[in-house]
């Protein structure tokens, strides 16, 4: 009898498998549409950054919010927030929503959270980086070209703060 319990489990990992695979088959994701939903530019203290040295200090913030819009069309907008300082003076700020809008059908609630999170975002950073270069140019300053960001850490880091203040939020107190 040992043997068929075995063989039971081998097929029930088996079955299990081929369901998954049937999933991801049955997955699709598709761009729609790709573009810039709000931009903003200031250079509240133009033309005085202009005469002196250029050693910028650089802070970026990343929002990403989703919206759905039919059941399987989903709007996912990455803000992205650039402040430039030299000294105590913001040369410049950049706001950027930069949309689009994805169909994804066929996953399941964790794998649609990760994909809303994170892959989408991946493929709206590039055009976030080239509107803040270009806009920062046309403001009268050097180039600024945004470092890569990993969008899979970043949704890791998001999960493990949520599972934080969700046990926050439980009421557990240990005590020693």
């Amino acid at each position: 009898m040992a043997g068929n319990e075995g063989k039971d489990a081998g097929n029930t990992a088996e079955k299990q498998e081929q369901q998954t695979a049937q999933q991801s088959e049955a997955a699709e994701f598709a761009i729609q549409k790709i573009y810039v939903k709000d931009l903003s530019f200031e250079a509240p203290n133009s033309p005085a950054m202009f005469q002196g040295e250029w050693k910028p200090d650089v802070n970026l913030e990343l929002n990403t919010t989703t919206n759905q819009v039919e059941d399987s069309l989903h709007e996912v907008i990455l803000g992205v927030t650039v402040t430039v300082k030299v000294g105590d003076k913001v040369a410049f700020l950049v706001e950027v929503q930069q949309a689009g809008i994805f169909t994804i059908d066929g996953l399941q609630d964790e794998q649609l959270r990760q994909a809303l999170g994170s892959f989408c975002p991946n493929i709206l950073f590039p055009y976030v980086r080239e509107v803040v270069s270009d806009v920062v140019i046309r403001g009268g300053y050097p180039q600024l070209n945004l470092a890569p960001i990993n969008f899979d850490a970043v949704y890791a880091q998001y999960q493990e703060q949520q599972k934080s203040d969700d046990a926050a939020a439980g009421g557990e107190v240990t005590t020693n």
